[in-house]
């Protein structure tokens, strides 16, 4: 059976949009509870749900922004009241901030870590090809913030559970320039 061109097309239309290339307003609540919705589409072995998505609210963005200012202090005590501002920065750039969460360890102990993550990235992907779909811009942005016990504690992660990324979804304000896309004969052999 031959795949519609137009899902195979969409497919192919998603790419990173930056947060620095995103504007709001970011999606309605319609548009946040599809994309949502899409994760659960991800393959869950043992339907053991290792994985789940934090909003950055509005009101925490202040929060997150004295945590990634803090972190950078600790990193590096000399740094400049410019790298402070842009660390602060970037808690603000993204419309709809979601901290992507693996819980990898629990009772199920026959689910892997590998597995498990799997199914994040998976829900992760359905997640970005809906945001396309909807007409939206999306990234993944990772750094030394995922780190942090402070952000951490300030998403209230339980035990078992690590911060994997970040996930940005907004209007698109720039696009990026294009990227050349590895074939197939970059990583697919025959054993």
């Amino acid at each position: 059976m031959a795949p519609q061109s137009g899902w195979i097309d969409q497919l192919h239309a998603r790419i990173s949009v930056l947060p620095r290339r995103l504007v709001g307003p970011g999606p309605d609540e319609a548009a946040r509870q599809l994309i949502l919705s899409a994760a659960a589409a991800a393959p869950d072995h043992g339907q053991i749900l290792p994985w789940r998505f934090i909003e950055v609210s509005a009101q925490a963005r202040a929060k997150l922004a004295d945590v990634f200012e803090q972190d950078l202090i600790d990193r590096d005590p000399d740094c400049s009241t410019e790298e402070r501002l842009q660390a602060r920065e970037k808690a603000e750039r993204s419309p709809w901030l979601l901290l992507c969460v693996c819980r990898e360890t629990d009772e199920y102990t026959k689910i892997n870590l590998h597995e498990r993550y799997i199914s994040l990235g998976c829900a992760i992907q359905n997640m970005l090809l809906t945001a396309t779909q909807l007409g939206l811009g999306s990234s993944l942005t990772t750094g030394q913030a995922l780190r942090s016990t402070r952000l951490a504690q300030l998403a209230g992660l339980r035990p078992g559970e690590a911060m994997a990324c970040f996930l940005s979804v907004g209007h698109v304000g720039s696009l990026p320039k294009p990227k050349a896309r590895p074939s197939p004969a970059d990583y697919f052999s025959v054993l």
